[in-house]
């Protein structure tokens, strides 16, 4: 009796779970099924949304790579040690994910408009943020960063604090110890937040829209095309996007794997 109990439970949860997927899926699979292999062929030949889809990538992967040389150290801080007002920093880091993206253009625009510090010292160096790559990088990144800091300061906090400690008594220095101990164990973690950081700066629409509208991503592209032509111009688009982005997602999580495997072996 009780074992029959447990298998309608178990398909209860089954079942819950499946509608969660379905929801999911069913999205995708129409967008797949409603378009025609002739007009996603077009759409990959098109000059604009191949120039915009590189464009995506490589700016997404640029500044996941630059705001994590800040982002890993902060994460470590916050997972070592302690200090006033530790709390508010943390909450203060997961702030771009509960604010509209839209609003986050806005404030973002505030700092990077003409004559603010922050463009006259771009402007110095040689470079732009508004309707530029350095200004999409500027909104990809506030949006998306939560998930690596999150991410990294949980790995560092599950790596033993004791073997640090024995490494300092040892005479490792505290840069020694960062990167032959807490940073290798922690990697797995870090690797998946660098991950996740870059595919949610890929998608990013509402505050890349408010600072670069030009050059296109492709998130804004896809939206152009619907409001200007309809979902018949924008629907092969979006098709291409997805697979590109699933297919760079479902490689970088193989080659994350590989790497963990060689490593525990």
């Amino acid at each position: 009796m009780q074992k029959n109990k447990i298998d309608i439970f178990q398909l209860i949860l089954i079942f819950l779970g499946g509608i969660v997927l379905l929801f999911i899926l069913a999205p995708l699979v129409g967008l797949f099924v409603n378009t025609e292999p002739s007009q996603f062929a077009e759409t990959a030949q098109d000059s604009e949304v191949c120039s915009s889809i590189w464009l995506t990538i490589w700016t997404s992967i640029a500044m996941t790579l630059i705001f994590s040389i800040f982002a890993i150290p902060l994460s470590y801080i916050l997972a070592r040690k302690s200090f006033p007002l530790k709390g508010l920093v943390n909450g203060l880091i997961d702030l771009p994910i509960v604010i509209p993206h839209s609003a986050a253009g806005i404030a973002i625009l505030g700092i990077v408009v003409k004559g603010t510090i922050l463009s006259n010292l771009a402007k110095k160096i040689g470079f732009g943020f508004i309707s530029a790559p350095a200004g999409i990088m500027l909104a990809m990144a506030f949006v998306s960063i939560p998930f690596l800091i999150n991410s990294a300061r949980d790995a560092f906090g599950g790596v033993p604090e004791r073997l640090e400690k024995v490494a300092m008594t040892l005479g490792a220095s505290p840069v020694r110890v960062f990167f032959t101990i807490s940073l290798p164990l922690a990697w797995r973690g870090i690797l998946s937040g660098l991950v996740m950081m870059w595919a949610r700066g890929m998608s990013e629409f509402g505050a890349v829209v408010i600072i670069a509208y030009h050059p296109m991503i492709t998130p804004v592209l896809i939206w152009e095309r619907f409001t200007s032509y309809g979902l018949k111009y924008a629907r092969p688009v979006a098709v291409l996007f997805i697979t590109i982005c699933l297919i760079l997602f479902v490689i970088l999580r193989i080659l994350a794997k590989k790497k963990n495997y060689v490593e525990t072996r």
